[in-house]
């Protein structure tokens, strides 16, 4: 039989292409087209999505198979009917995201454990009876996706090995029966979905997770009947302050020895605090102030619609004012910049997990409209270009990248050009259009120059829209602020006189170009360094509330050094 050809392939090899999406069946078997290797050199995301009937992920042409994609990121192998993975996936040491979700694995390969830079692994949908203990190794593991599965139980080697950036755990719907105690050991996890499970019991240690702000424990039969109605009905604080209180199950309790060693600490921190008053009081100095306005405090015009349109393309949005940014004084305004794409860089997953925009709120004209339009007709005038069709920009830059590379000798492009293949595929594509119908954010890729920053800035509109979870669109814009906060306090402290070039500016903004730097540096600089957050809110096409930021869960930074004022 001769081997399979299909036309992604022999497209994505014409134009080298760093992403390939393949998705529905093909006629021609289940084995992959063996050309798809020779974009291993450039290969960075690679999707088969619903090519049913892919028992094998071998090709024709030598050994090794997935594992000779050495440069891939990004790998989803979703709804394709698989049994088994092949082990030669832990050779792929570039990868950050995995997904194997709906498919009909019952085990992932003890190989996952080599993946040092993993960071998302989504094998929710599958037959699952157990994890590899090896994946405690993937310590830059953030999100781990495993609903409806046939797990019996978490691994006590993978709650004990203490994954301090996993974030985000979600078992819902397996035959989990115990939560062991080593589950305090994840000092990074906020959200945890534990819902229709058979637990009859929750450890107090829970509770000592630091960071945790989202907890569903739902469906479960707990032997405790009044922890059973908390988790139905009271926010994860409370369930948490249950749990640590001690709750009429397995709980910490208070015993009569416990009571007395309280005490002693209490009377012990009590001296301590007396003693270092004037050390902490030079300390609460230095902090970095942030002040959360709810909307009812400080009414925001500024109100963002989202259409279902964009449920298929960019469905996650998260918004945000922030007030008092210097941006005026020196190289803050190149700090800043430069600060947003190391964020896009980390946190952000080279901008597939999420995309962060900021805009100066006095050019924005609200309410805004999130929405998702078909590439041919959608208009935007980028960071210093013209007014252009999106599908005439993302071609223009494409052509931009493949110059420069023949310039420069080398595959990899800088700027806007290496984002260019997270639109590959789609007909329509993500934007936010303000009142007059203008497209003010382009994401993954650009702003508009109509709202752009610039030093006289002073008030921020921000953005953070992701494929991935809301979840990660707050963690983010959290990062976003922490990171804000630090950068006006460096400013406040520094006096600078140095101007920042045009030129220095559009190579720290990666390709977006910010005029009229040259201002004048006599400005008195703010009293304070304090940071004013105020809500936004988020809504559907009826008016019902998606969600507001920062609401009572976000911005719990957890940091010694940053105070935040609600």
């Amino acid at each position: 039989m001769a081997a399979p050809e299909w036309p992604e392939v022999g497209l994505a090899l014409a134009e080298g292409r760093r992403e390939l999406v393949v998705r529905g069946p093909r006629p021609e078997g289940d084995q992959l087209d063996p050309r798809l290797y020779g974009l291993a050199p450039l290969l960075q995301h690679l999707e088969l999505s619903g090519v049913a009937g892919l028992r094998g992920l071998e090709a024709g042409g030598g050994g090794g198979g997935l594992g000779r994609l050495r440069q891939l990121r990004s790998l989803v192998l979703s709804g394709d009917g698989l049994r088994a993975l092949p082990p030669e996936l832990g050779q792929l040491s570039e990868l950050r995201l995995l997904d194997v979700s709906d498919n009909r694995l019952s085990a992932l390969p003890a190989s996952l454990g080599r993946l040092a830079q993993l960071s998302s692994l989504k094998a929710s949908g599958n037959q699952l009876e157990a994890l590899p203990p090896e994946l405690a190794n993937c310590s830059r593991l953030a999100l781990l996706h495993l609903s409806d599965n046939l797990l019996p139980e978490l691994p006590a080697a993978l709650l004990a090995s203490g994954l301090m950036l996993l974030s985000t755990l979600s078992a819902a719907r397996n035959r989990i029966e115990r939560l062991g105690d080593g589950i305090s050991e994840l000092r990074g996890l906020r959200t945890l979905d534990l819902s229709d499970n058979f637990l009859s019991e929750i450890p107090w240690e829970l509770a000592d997770c630091p960071k945790l702000k989202e907890i569903n424990l739902k469906g479960n039969k707990f032997k405790d009947k009044r922890l059973e109605k908390m988790v139905n009905g009271c926010q994860t604080k409370s369930i948490l302050d249950y749990l640590k209180a001690g709750g009429r199950g397995k709980g910490r309790g208070k015993s009569e020895g416990n009571e007395k060693n309280e005490s002693k600490e209490k009377a012990r921190k009590k001296a301590v605090k007396k003693d270092d008053a004037d050390e902490s009081d030079e300390e609460d100095l230095n902090k970095l102030v942030l002040r959360v306005l709810r909307f009812s405090e400080s009414p925001c015009t500024v109100q963002v619609k989202v259409t279902p349109n964009v449920k298929d393309v960019r469905p996650y949005i998260v918004c945000c004012i922030v007030e008092g940014m210097q941006l005026r004084q020196g190289n803050a305004l190149k700090r800043f910049l430069v600060a947003q794409t190391k964020l896009h860089d980390d946190i952000c997953l080279k901008r597939t997990l999420a995309t962060i925009a900021t805009h100066d709120l006095q050019l924005v004209k609200g309410p805004l409209l999130y929405d998702a339009r078909p590439c041919q007709s959608l208009k935007i005038t980028p960071l210093g270009r013209k007014e252009v069709k999106a599908v005439d920009l993302v071609r223009q830059l494409q052509m931009e990248a493949d110059e420069q590379r023949k310039q420069k000798k080398r595959q990899n492009v800088s700027g806007l050009h290496k984002y260019l293949q997270l639109l590959n595929g789609k007909e329509n594509f993500p934007c936010l259009v303000d009142a007059e119908d203008c497209v003010i954010s382009f994401p993954p890729i650009t702003n508009s120059e109509k709202t752009k920053i610039k030093k006289t800035t002073s008030q921020l509109f921000v953005e953070v829209t992701s494929p991935a979870n809301l979840q990660a669109c707050k963690e983010v814009m959290d990062s976003l602020i922490m990171r804000m906060a630090e950068l006006n306090k460096f400013t406040f402290e520094n006096q600078e006189q140095e101007t920042v070039s045009g030129d220095e500016a559009e190579e720290a903004s990666e390709g977006a170009v910010v005029p009229d730097l040259a201002v004048d540096q006599t400005v008195t600089q703010a009293a304070t360094s304090e940071l004013i957050v105020k809500q936004v809110r988020v809504v559907d096409v009826d008016g019902n509330l998606k969600v507001v930021y920062p609401a009572k869960t976000d911005l719990n930074l957890n940091v010694d050094c940053v105070t935040v004022i609600r």
